[in-house]
């Protein structure tokens, strides 16, 4: 049974801060709706489109700069980040990421996401991989957005250890530990 406008609209809005990273298209598959739909329902509210909803959290969150590279060479869009703690990018699969036989993403592009994002959340000017322990969880296709947590979870004398994952609609795709050389002659 379709919700009434008002109903859904509550609902809409109710969702879209739950969750400000949804598509248009997974909410319009939510409520049974077209997509359309979704987006004249966005304007009546004034609730903008994706996109600047992913600007707006990540400049509300942004309390510090990426110091080990310049931010447009992380690989996705940062959203979240606190030095030394945690960081968080997204990155939406395009025809450029996949494989054109089988509409599957490459592996080096989860790769770089993670990888990048490791780098970004050291607060130091000198972040490298020293080694890297990864594994794919399952394939990535062509449209699906990748969303990438990494946390630092230690450090030794000369490295930093961070873990990233990565999901797809919550499900994990892919799990790295990071081992950053960071600069200690400080």
């Amino acid at each position: 049974m379709k919700l009434k406008k008002k109903d859904r609209q509550e609902q809409l809005t109710q969702m879209i801060e739950e969750t400000p990273f949804i598509t248009d298209e997974e909410l319009a598959n939510k409520f049974g709706v077209s997509i359309q739909t979704i987006r004249l329902d966005r304007l009546e509210l004034s609730i903008p489109e994706l996109r600047e909803r992913i600007k707006n959290v990540a400049n509300k969150n942004w309390n510090e700069t990426v110091r080990a590279l310049p931010i447009d060479e992380v690989i996705g869009e940062v959203v979240n980040l606190e030095l030394d703690n945690l960081a968080i990018s997204i990155l939406d699969i395009h025809e450029e990421h996949v494989f054109s036989r089988n509409q599957i993403a490459r592996g080096h592009h989860l790769f770089a996401q993670a990888n990048s994002l490791a780098v970004a959340v050291i607060n130091d000017e000198l972040a490298l991989t020293a080694n890297a322990e990864i594994s794919f969880t399952r394939p990535v296709k062509l449209g699906e957005r990748v969303v990438a947590k990494a946390s630092v979870v230690g450090n030794d004398q000369k490295r930093t250890i961070i873990e990233v994952k990565s999901f797809v609609n919550n499900e994990i795709v892919f799990e790295g530990k990071f081992y950053m050389y960071r600069n200690t002659d400080k």
